[in-house]
């Protein structure tokens, strides 16, 4: 059998409950054709990056699966069928991770960013006050341009 990761997007308006039964849903689909779920994870209601199906966030769901293909087939298949599933993506891996996901380790390492957001390599933001705050218009010249520019020949 081989190795898959799945990730589902469920819509924002049901409960954690619900995810959990659409959880079980999948998981007994995949187990009745012959795979078995090595993991999951709920990473909870995230603000998706644009609107899906008119809605702005989802709960995802994450699988890790050893399955032959045709049991992920009808897996995916009833997941399409699902109303309460936005989008879903399964892909082929070599091994599965028994450590939490970077979704689940990161969770908890939003506080240390400080008062403005990361700043990363950067550093913090320059205030140039008024002197840089649009284009400059040069007096003395018609339209504010400066000398040979913007005339045609």
């Amino acid at each position: 059998m081989a190795l898959y990761e799945t990730v589902l997007i469920a819509r924002q308006d049901i409960t954690s409950a619900q995810v959990e039964g659409l959880t079980e849903q999948f998981s007994g689909i995949l187990t009745e054709n012959g795979g078995k779920v090595v993991k999951t994870e709920q990473w909870g209601l995230k603000t998706l990056t644009y609107r899906i199906k008119k809605n702005r966030k989802g709960h995802y769901v994450y699988f890790g699966l050893d399955a032959p293909a045709a049991a992920v087939a009808e897996m995916e298949r009833n997941m399409s069928l699902n109303e309460d599933v936005l989008r879903y993506m399964t892909v082929k891996v070599e091994k599965i991770d028994e450590a939490q996901t970077a979704m689940l380790q990161n969770k908890g390492d939003r506080g240390d960013r400080g008062p403005r957001g990361g700043f990363g390599d950067r550093g913090p933001r320059r205030d140039f006050g008024d002197r840089d705050r649009g284009p400059r218009r040069f007096e003395g010249r018609p339209e504010g341009r400066p000398e040979g520019e913007g005339e045609r020949a």
